[in-house]
């Protein structure tokens, strides 16, 4: 029997592989497949299938990387710990930075979403004051207050333990699958409208680029992030080196099936008359995707099919929140990784009676509070995430090749192995640059400026309170991370202008080059500065312990 844990114990291995999957799916299936579809054929037309396509295969290949990471290391917030493996502490420090403004960022995202389609529900915004606003579209005192209200909840759940929380996301997660299934099927069986896959020969080139820019800035990538959820609670698995694989793997290539039929039923229903009158480009113009929540309903009431709108209203409330209570989840085992490594205070990461981080879970909806502030539109948090949360996922390849370097199988079983890492791996990482360049420059220059800043800031406490623990940070392990970023948005202010705002001078398809071959640069000096065999090993035993 596991031991229960308290204040100085253990995480509870409660979660079982549906757990796992639900978990993972749960951060899939959320805000991005009620208004994904649109935006990726406002910007790619037909061709948007392909930006599914390519978006899932893309993560599949990420997720196989953390999958081979998470089962050799099953610890809840894992990838906290994975720089640390291979480059030291202060890398470890940077990238926790990262992982935090990403996932506590996250819940945010969905309850601004929640409040977007509850805002445009029938009837009630005749009843309520508008919780979203009609000219700014962005929330108001009341949605803000609804806001906070929603990220208490989650947090509050949370804190009665990770058996109550799965519960809630399995619950959620048959829910999340059985709408946007049955959204499919009934879309394809009353819209047959097959001329709207025809692309007219001046818009080729336009949509052509649109399946990469969507990727980023229509929410694709951003609907697909969540599997790594598993890998977040891999320490309270029942059997994480059998459950993470299957969760993993499982939950990106149901996804990726669902988002492709989604986006399939999505250009087939829309009415040939009023593409006609607006293009792909100019969906958000149709008077009925402005008054309805959410495409999809709109279609559904378009084609007669009034109760599976009523379907879609609830579901624009429980997918979201569903995403939003699973973020919250994982959100807290990433601060409480970040308390156990140093990089925050420790107390975070101690448990409450029922094995859950209460400081962190505290920490977390503060956090979030924040997050509201600042970013208050849905389109503009997901131009933010996908950038934060493709970087914070790009440095698994890294680690994961100096691993295969350093500690090879016959020193430390591989419950999961990728295959031709040596040649994935790159793939993974370039893809990872692709999404966080074409996120834009806009939303690049504020989230690099962002991490500037907080390395600023702790260089001059280390100068001012800490001097040599200044002069002792292992900066030859830590440095190419500067010309990392540095490049990054160097190339976006250089690159094409109508894809990502920059100057122009690097337009498409050579800023894709341009990116792979940077992205090949780095990631050979980055596995030149991994720390010693020695060193890497040693820190590898004491997570054992």
């Amino acid at each position: 029997m596991t031991k229960p844990a308290n204040s100085a114990g253990a995480f509870r291995r409660d979660i079982g592989v549906i757990g796992l999957l639900y978990a993972s799916l749960g951060g899939i299936i959320g805000s991005g497949w009620l208004l994904g579809p649109r935006n990726a054929a406002m910007q790619a037309g037909p061709l948007s299938i392909f930006s599914w396509i390519f978006g899932g295969l893309a993560i599949l290949l990420l997720a196989l990387v953390y999958a081979e990471l998470a089962t050799m290391f099953p610890r809840s917030g894992a990838v906290v710990h994975f720089p640390r493996f291979s480059h030291g502490s202060f890398l470890a420090r940077i990238w926790s930075w990262v992982l935090f403004l990403g996932y506590v960022a996250i819940a945010p995202v969905e309850v601004v979403a929640v409040m977007s389609y509850a805002n445009s529900i029938p009837r009630i915004h005749h009843y309520l004051p508008p919780l979203v606003g009609a000219a700014n579209h962005q929330v108001t005192a009341l949605g803000l207050g609804v806001c906070v209200i929603l990220l208490a909840i989650f947090t509050a759940i949370n804190l009665l333990g990770i058996r109550w929380a799965m519960r809630l996301s399995n619950a959620a997660g048959w829910w999340k699958l059985a709408i946007p299934t049955l959204t499919v099927i009934m879309l394809l069986l009353n819209a047959h409208h097959v001329g709207n896959l025809k692309i007219a020969p001046g818009d080729w080139t336009h949509d052509f680029r649109g399946i990469f820019t969507s990727l980023a800035t229509a929410g694709v990538i951003f609907s697909y992030l969540g599997f790594r959820q598993a890998v977040e609670l891999a320490g309270e698995s029942n059997n994480p080196k059998r459950n993470i694989p299957i969760a993993v793997i499982g939950s990106v290539l149901i996804g990726l099936v669902l988002y492709v039929f989604l986006q399939l039923a999505f250009l087939l229903a829309v009415n040939p008359a009023e593409l006609h009158r607006y293009g792909w480009a100019g969906l958000a113009h149709i008077a009925d995707f402005k008054t309805k929540t959410g495409p999809f309903a709109a279609l559904a009431e378009g084609l007669g099919l009034t109760w599976l709108a009523w379907l879609l209203y609830a579901d624009a409330i429980v997918s979201p929140s569903g995403t939003g209570f699973i973020y919250t989840t994982t959100s807290t085992r990433v601060i409480s990784a970040m308390g156990e490594s140093g990089v925050l205070p420790r107390p975070l990461a101690k448990l409450n009676r029922a094995g859950v981080p209460w400081l962190a879970s505290i920490l977390s909806l503060i956090v979030g509070i924040c997050f509201l502030l600042p970013f208050p539109s849905w389109h503009r948090l997901v131009g933010y995430i996908s950038s934060i949360m493709a970087l914070s996922y790009g440095i698994g390849p890294v680690v994961l090749l100096a691993l295969r370097k350093s500690i090879p199988e016959h020193t430390r079983e591989r419950p999961f192995r990728l295959p031709w890492a040596s040649v994935l791996g790159p793939i993974c990482f370039i893809i990872s640059n692709l999404v966080i360049y074409w996120s834009g420059l806009h939303g690049n220059t504020l989230f690099f400026g962002i991490i500037g800043g907080m390395l600023a800031v702790f260089l001059l406490y280390r100068v001012l309170f800490d001097r040599p623990g200044f002069y002792s940070l292992p900066w030859k392990n830590t440095w190419w991370v500067l010309p990392y970023f540095g490049g990054l948005w160097l190339l976006d202010f250089v690159g094409s202008r109508s894809m990502v705002g920059g100057k122009g001078y690097l337009p498409f398809p050579w800023d894709v080059g341009a990116v792979a071959l940077f992205s090949l640069v780095v990631m050979y000096l980055a596995l030149k500065a991994a720390i010693p065999l020695e060193e890497m090993q040693a820190y590898v035993e004491t997570q054992e312990v």
